[in-house]
């Protein structure tokens, strides 16, 4: 596992328990949004 694979494993780890924190907080009426926010967040850390 190279240096890239361990950076992107964290940051996919940090996205998924800020949705989890937020879904949390929020209640699951807004889920759909915040799953698509951690997908927003995904693609723009993973450049």
């Amino acid at each position: 596992m190279g240096l890239d694979d361990m950076k992107e494993k964290a940051s996919d780890a940090g996205i998924e328990k800020a949705g989890d924190t937020a879904e949390g907080r929020l209640g699951d009426q807004h889920a759909d949004t915040i799953d698509k926010a951690e997908d927003q967040a995904d693609r723009r850390i993973g450049q």
